[in-house]
């Protein structure tokens, strides 16, 4: 392990050991309320923000998708008494699935007309939750989705879910960044900034376009897994518009166009969502006063500032060495 490699590195490497450490340094409703909705929320908004980033595709389907997941793994285990892993397996593909069905009908829009055709999937999955009763429960929905033990570790444990749903991040954030620095991902980037110049180059930007969605709809997937974990139930009322809005915000405020932003907006969403009803009973609407304020001052979210932060304050230190080394010149001329 070289010393550039530490350097590059450094600051994610911190960041995980704090992760690491948390549960150990802090209250139990921080573990539950903080940091394990933190974890599953940052992973459904990554699956977003991979689409936004690198396939220039503005999802308002994530919802829908780990909704697939947790309703097919509730239904599988509460309702049939399947295996929870085997049941894990199966939603899962059921997500990949429907993703490729969906992928398919909106690979070939684009813009506010992409936008529009993944907000009326994710309607339309709410409506048939609510309405298809004897599939989904209807609106009381279904309780008692309890999370499985791996050798012998009970993911019951509040502590164990949180270091499953940690693992679990990391993992996905991983295989993304593998994913675009593919030729697959660096011929999606390409898709996304000049589709008609790729595809006069020969690419089938529709395929790739696909892929792509079924991509984020693996990931939103995972997300929806650990939802219904964490909630022990999945009700319509989890996949309504608000928790796509929440979804999109969380995106934003972190930074819609890095990975790593998915987690910055999780952890700040949740956190806003947790202590801000404690200043004002209108709690949504300082979460959207907070929203715009961080696109105004920044477009690339709250990482974004701090990276401006960083920029400037680089800046302000080189300005500085360099009037400080020619005052040292001027006085040994």
């Amino acid at each position: 392990m070289s010393v550039g490699w530490v350097r590059r590195h450094g600051v994610a490497i911190v960041i995980l050991g704090l992760a690491v450490v948390f549960p150990f340094v802090v209250s139990e409703f921080w573990v539950v309320q903080i940091g394990i909705s933190s974890l599953w929320l940052a992973i459904v908004a990554m699956s977003l923000t991979f689409l936004a980033s690198y396939g220039g595709m503005i999802s308002l389907a994530q919802t829908a998708l780990y909704g697939v997941a947790g309703y097919a793994m509730a239904i599988l285990t509460v309702e049939n008494g399947v295996n929870p892993w085997l049941a894990i397996l199966v939603a899962l593909l059921l997500t990949v699935a429907v993703g490729a069905v969906l992928g398919t009908v909106a690979a070939r829009t684009y813009g506010i007309y992409f936008l529009m055709i993944t907000l009326a999937y994710g309607v339309f999955a709410y409506y048939f939750a609510n309405q298809a009763r004897q599939i989904t429960g209807g609106h009381g929905g279904i309780n008692g989705v309890l999370a499985p033990s791996i050798g012998g570790i009970s993911l019951l444990d509040r502590t164990n879910l949180y270091f499953a749903a940690l693992l679990a991040a990391v993992l996905c954030y991983l295989g993304l960044r593998y994913l675009v620095r593919t030729p697959f991902g660096i011929a999606l980037q390409g898709v996304r900034d000049d589709p008609l110049r790729m595809s006069a180059l020969g690419f089938n930007v529709p395929l790739y376009r696909i892929l792509a969605f079924v991509a984020g709809a693996f990931v939103a997937g995972v997300g929806g897994v650990f939802a219904v974990w964490y909630n022990v139930r999945i009700s319509p009322g989890s996949i309504d518009l608000t928790r796509t809005v929440d979804v999109l915000v969380v995106s934003v405020i972190g930074g819609l166009y890095r990975l790593e932003g998915a987690f910055v907006g999780a952890v700040a969403f949740t956190l806003l969502s947790n202590y801000a009803n404690e200043f004002t009973d209108r709690y949504n609407m300082l979460i959207g006063v907070i929203f715009l304020v961080v696109l105004l001052l920044s477009p690339g979210g709250l990482l974004g500032m701090w990276e401006q932060f960083v920029r400037r304050f680089r800046t302000f230190v080189t300005r500085l060495k360099t009037r400080d080394g020619g005052r040292e010149a001027r006085e040994k001329g």
